[in-house]
């Protein structure tokens, strides 16, 4: 036997073995870095080939103009470039009928905005917030011609219950979640504020703007002028009617809560506000209807505070065409006021409240929310992209543009105190954390109309305060 020669083969064979295994090892590490893409110049090979399927979001609201999201929706393109929002504005009173139609034709928004006082209506077409979604997100470009150099795939964590109430309004949370469950998102909240005519008040001689509802009897007294046939011709306050005063329930709901009426149950399931106050010395004290009653008076000759009538024009109409001192009102009509009232010395300030210190009938200061949700339609075809572009936008960071271009009051609790150096807005912004609502049942617009038709039978002596409450209470209760 040659040992010399069969050792020779044996170190061949070693080596050849050696060789392959080694070129085996190569060839599955490069595998390795091929299907997970680390390594790979552009990431995530998925993700990249993800961003560049076109996904198309229809976003659907009312009043802003698309101007309004113009910044938002660039934002979001940076690391979303194949997310394309398709932004329409449409009218309010086409609004709800344009949802339901498009929605049976399957060609409805995948996110569009409803009123806090909608949800309920609305419910069973909305896809309530994810805990989580996943995207393809870009994590970098190339500097000269801005292509995507490198993407991957995010887990995003949503909102909780419990970021909503510590990051927004109570009200915010007090509406939007349900069962544990998140059902929109809110860019701005506002709050329902007194307009007044500083010329008119130092006219009169009315040195501090009215805080209180005595104050507003009183200071209603003295701008109020009637010719010699009892027309008025300028008039105090927009209070008491419900045709010519543009959010006549608002205001006659926030007078019955400060009054400290219970809305509704302790479940939200049913109207009770015809019912005795339990926190009353006088346990058949109804602070609802006395509520009503103030309210009313301010439309009855026969009373000392007659400021206003059913014969008056709109209230801001009235207001801009100065025949008007003082009305309640948002901050979404006073870009209408300045401009059609231009030469009008306005002012703005706190809505009224019943005790000189600024709190109500139980001790805590109350005022009244109105403000619109951004949610995310059940029928969308593109759940995460919707729901993560509405937490974008809704983001501080982001809301800031949105808030700047529209001049609306925040729903950030974050965001309360730079908006306190706008004297436009610093009355809405004091107001954001005391501000309420209430469920108004499954259709908000019918419970409307029921107060109106409340107010109307009083004014017209059909009921009594009490007859006219209980049968709005009972119709109500219908819609729950």
């Amino acid at each position: 036997m040659n040992y010399f020669n069969n050792s020779s083969s044996i170190m061949r064979n070693m080596f050849c073995k050696h060789h392959k295994f080694k070129l085996i090892t190569m060839m599955l590490i490069a595998i390795f870095f091929l299907t997970s893409g680390f390594g790979c110049k552009q990431g995530n090979m998925d993700a990249v080939n993800d961003l560049k399927k076109p996904i198309i979001l229809k976003y659907w609201r009312v009043f802003d103009s698309s101007d309004s999201f113009d910044d938002i929706i660039s934002s979001y393109n940076q690391s979303h470039p194949n997310v394309n929002i398709e932004y329409r504005k449409l009218r309010y009173d086409e609004y709800e009928k344009e949802l339901l139609e498009a929605w049976a034709e399957d060609r409805g928004p995948d996110i569009f905005a409803i009123h806090n006082t909608w949800i309920g209506k609305y419910a069973r077409k909305i896809l309530a917030m994810p805990e989580t979604v996943k995207l393809p997100y870009v994590v970098s470009r190339n500097k000269k011609t801005k292509d995507i150099e490198k993407a991957d795939y995010q887990q995003v964590k949503m909102l909780s219950p419990m970021d909503i109430r510590n990051n927004f309004a109570e009200t915010i949370y007090q509406d939007v979640v349900r069962d544990s469950q998140i059902f929109g998102l809110p860019l701005s909240l506002d709050s329902l504020a007194l307009f007044y005519n500083r010329t008119m008040l130092d006219n009169a001689q009315i040195i501090k703007v009215p805080s209180t509802w005595v104050e507003i009897k009183e200071a209603a007294k003295k701008l109020t002028l009637q010719n010699d046939t009892g027309e008025i011709v300028q008039a105090g306050i927009a209070l008491g009617t419900n045709n010519n005063i543009n959010r006549y329930s608002d205001i006659l709901n926030l007078l019955m809560m400060q009054n400290g009426t219970l809305m509704t149950d302790e479940t939200g399931s049913r109207a009770t506000f015809n019912q005795p106050s339990p926190y009353a010395v006088d346990k058949s004290y109804r602070p609802g209807q006395e509520a009503l009653r103030f309210y009313t008076d301010f439309a009855m000759p026969s009373k000392e505070v007659y400021s206003w009538n059913e014969t008056m024009p709109e209230a801001s109409e009235a207001f801009v065409a100065a025949r008007l001192a003082m009305m309640l009102g948002y901050s979404y009509q006073l870009p209408l006021i300045r401009t059609r009232g231009i030469k009008l010395n306005i002012g703005i300030a706190e809505a009224p409240h019943i005790n000189a210190d600024g709190t109500d009938a139980l001790g805590s200061k109350i005022n009244f929310a109105s403000y619109w949700i951004e949610t995310v339609a059940k029928k969308t075809a593109h759940p995460d992209y919707a729901w993560n572009f509405l937490m974008f936008a809704a983001d501080k960071e982001h809301v800031i543009k949105y808030l700047q271009k529209t001049k609306k009051p925040t729903a950030l609790r974050s965001l309360i105190e730079t908006q306190l150096e706008d004297a436009d807005i610093k009355p809405f912004a004091d107001q954001v954390l005391t501000a309420q609502s209430w469920y108004r049942g499954n259709d908000g617009q019918a419970t409307e109309n029921i107060f109106g038709e409340m107010i109307d039978a009083i004014l017209k002596g059909k009921n009594t305060a009490e007859e006219a409450m209980r049968y709005a209470v009972e119709r109500i209760n219908q819609t729950f």
